[in-house]
């Protein structure tokens, strides 16, 4: 059984809404670790990285609010993730708001270019795109950006993070769980060619359908699969602790069959587990949700 290394990122400079710095304590709390060891794996928690509140930073530029502090932060995790898989384990990056995801994939990809000359397989599992750019965001929030920067776009300040841009390709970037997008966005994302399944194609050909297409399109002809899972993919019903809920999400059995589908593909390199923010939730249920969503990620059997 392999390693699993737990890293939290306490990051509440990417999104409009305060909490989601307390999301990795929220998956501690949950017993995330506790739980893991119990499959088998050996864990190790590196505990938090540090990460400065908005409280003490200047916000700089509307376009693109905190970004320097945000890419800072960033960078960090791409060290901290890339350790890990260096030594031999599988990263659980706990957050905080997604742009951390700037970071991990940055990590996992440069993990497979340098070890397998291969590119990395990305599962983008979100109710939103996340491919806003300064230029096109109504908002100014990074949590809204990382998806672009990683595919070689803006925000400059997180594409640059590792030793080359873009850190994924198109091709083997799949969005599943997509039903909130921004006009301008939608064409962002029709225009970057990367797989698209929303919450309409998951309605029409079922969950388990969607999800094995997805991980054959991430992965087939790549080193491995990097899962980010934004936990507003759920249905606010069973995951309320988040910034910026939307209906009509995974219900509770579809979240965990988009994760029991990734488990047996066996290509699972490393994990994002975002936008917990327990100032919203219902006695830790979002995080409790997330902890057992990384269990069937790693291969818990029902039977």
């Amino acid at each position: 059984m392999k390693t699993v290394h737990i890293i939290g990122v306490p990051l509440d400079l990417g999104g409009g809404r305060r909490g989601v710095d307390m999301g990795p304590s929220a998956f501690r709390i949950a017993g995330l670790g506790e739980r893991i060891g119990a499959l088998g794996y050996t864990v190790v928690d590196k505990g938090d990285l540090p990460a400065p509140i908005p409280e003490t930073q200047e916000l700089r530029d509307e376009r693109k609010k905190y970004i320097r502090d945000i890419a800072k932060v960033c960078q960090k995790v791409y060290q901290a993730a890339a350790g890990s898989l260096d030594e031999g384990g599988m990263p659980i990056v706990l957050g905080g708001d997604h742009s951390l995801a700037a970071g991990s994939v940055a990590a996992a990809a440069e993990w497979a270019k340098r070890t397998k000359n291969l590119p990395i397989g990305l599962l983008w599992i979100d109710a939103h795109g996340d491919m806003n750019t300064p230029a096109t965001s109504l908002s100014g929030n990074v949590h809204g950006m990382p998806l672009a920067a990683l595919l070689g776009g803006e925000p400059a300040e997180l594409a640059k993070i590792g030793t080359f841009s873009p850190k994924v390709d198109a091709a083997h970037t799949v969005l599943v769980g997509i039903r909130n997008l921004d006009e301008r966005e939608k064409v962002a994302v029709r225009e970057s060619h990367a797989h698209v399944f929303t919450m309409k194609d998951i309605d029409r050909q079922g969950v388990a359908s969607v999800i094995e297409q997805a991980v054959q399109l991430a992965g087939d002809g790549a080193a491995g699969i990097h899962v980010s899972f934004d936990m507003d993919v759920c249905d606010p019903s069973i995951a309320p602790g988040v910034g910026t809920p939307v209906k009509g999400g995974l219900d509770y059995r579809e979240a965990h069959m988009v994760m029991e589908i990734v488990a047996d593909s066996g290509l699972l390199t490393s994990l994002d587990l975002v936008e917990v923010n327990p100032t919203l939730d219902v006695r830790n249920t979002t995080a409790q949700l997330g902890t057992e969503l990384a269990l069937s990620a790693l291969g818990m059997k029902i039977l």
